[in-house]
């Protein structure tokens, strides 16, 4: 029986605190973000995606982009482990069009410092592209040649983010081609980006799929220097549960660089903060936009140690931060509850005692819905008020039964790793 091609050694970057966060309905307060990025680096992490300088009204989530960088690159605690300040751990912030990178070049000339890497995104679909970032396929790339040359100007490198590898989430949209994909990451790379984020942000790869893409990105025959894969990082959402099926398939391809959130969580950004809703990402890919998360740092950290392969991260104090993360960070209090439901009140004109009856329930009543719809229609077309209505009512009923913004899928928290395997 021919053993599993497996590598000694993986890098896993972790980027709870912008992917996952940006999904929650809730904002988390710039003190647990900064003490989440902490523990996160004293875990091990090497790598970290921090925040998104694009505009907080979309996301709201990110309104304290550049407070956080101050506050970790000041930190006491991991200060000096960060590559700003002489250390080995780089942090990574989303900056997707060119304002936002002038933003980043901004805080950099004013503070002295910055993110050590920007990421900016394409999608191999046109259409989603064009919904996604606003522009042409064209129009981006003219647009991610500047800015890539703007930032290494200044000493950042630019991660180049290639979506819809496998399949593209948008209604309509011809079937994606792993070639169409290899064309763009060499593409990114021959423009100076540092390195790819191979992503699959709606789920749709399976993996034989990923292991015949990677194959081919990292063929030096396809694409010579560029194969190498210190340029290649998988990105993988678990939106129909196979996740860790897919990244086990990118590691037996050669793929060593990963990135995992804590609980799973993460994918789309939040069309609702704390009862109130924002511009977000409009209609979800998914009915349930929590059900996009990303494959958990817990599970694939414990089946990486678990099979010999060496993640540098300490495990035991993984568990017990996604432990606290889960329970504290994802839970929902009393009055985080109490004011959602205000909000909700507010925006749809029904009662918070209606709206707390939605616990009691298993689908939501019509009456409700239309009333809602109706009261959001006065301020938005009614498509848009009838998909807000839903979203805002499922979100409430969530909310109330589970007590928790997002449910956890690291399985690892409940069951315990196995014991690791020496290799």
């Amino acid at each position: 029986m021919n053993e599993l091609s497996l590598p000694a050694s993986i890098s896993i970057g972790d980027i709870t605190v912008r992917d996952g966060l940006q999904a929650l309905e809730h904002y988390v307060p710039l003190k647990e973000k900064l003490r989440l990025a902490e523990e996160l680096i004293l875990t091990g992490y090497k790598a970290l995606e921090l925040t998104n300088l694009g505009n907080p009204k979309a996301m709201p989530q990110f309104k304290d982009a550049e407070a956080l960088l101050d506050a970790l690159l000041d930190s006491e605690r991991v200060g000096p482990r960060l590559a700003q300040n002489g250390g080995d751990v780089t942090l990574t912030v989303v900056a997707i069009n060119e304002r936002a990178v002038v933003r980043a070049l901004d805080y950099r000339a004013r503070r002295g410092r910055g993110p050590d890497y920007l990421l900016q995104m394409v999608s191999t679909d046109p259409e989603h592209h064009r919904v996604n970032s606003g522009v042409t396929l064209e129009e981006y790339w003219r647009t991610t040649e500047r800015c890539i040359a703007m930032a290494k100007r200044e000493g950042m490198g630019m991660c180049g983010t290639v979506s819809t590898i496998w399949g593209s989430p948008m209604a309509g949209s011809e079937e994606t081609r792993l070639e169409t994909a290899v064309e763009f990451a060499r593409r990114y790379l021959e423009l100076g980006a540092a390195y790819i984020e191979h992503a699959d942000h709606d789920g749709s790869a399976d993996p034989l799929r990923v292991f015949e893409y990677f194959r081919m990105i990292l063929d030096p025959g396809r694409m010579g220097a560029l194969a190498h894969p210190s340029r290649h990082l998988a990105h993988f959402h678990t939106t129909r549960g196979m996740g860790l099926a897919n990244y086990l398939a990118a590691l037996q391809a050669g793929v060593v660089r990963f990135e995992t959130t804590l609980s799973g969580i993460g994918g789309q950004p939040a069309n609702v903060v704390d009862g109130v809703p924002v511009l977000g990402t409009g209609s979800y890919y998914h009915r349930n936009h929590l059900t996009s998360g990303l494959v958990g740092g817990e599970d694939f950290a414990a089946m990486c140690e678990a099979m010999g392969i060496r993640t540098g991260l300490e495990l035991g104090r993984l568990m017990a931060l996604g432990e606290q993360f889960r329970d504290s960070v994802l839970r929902a209090g009393r009055d985080e509850i109490a004011i959602w439901l205000a909000n909700v009140a507010r925006v749809t004109a029904l009662s918070s005692s209606e709206l707390a009856g939605l616990a009691e329930v298993e689908r939501l009543p019509d009456p409700l819905w239309e009333r809602a719809t109706e009261a959001l229609a006065k301020e938005r077309p009614l498509p848009e008020a009838r998909a807000l209505a839903e979203g805002l009512l499922a979100s409430t009923q969530g909310l109330l039964q589970r007590k928790s913004w997002a449910p956890s899928r690291a399985e690892t928290l409940l069951a315990g790793p196995l014991r690791a395997r020496q290799r």
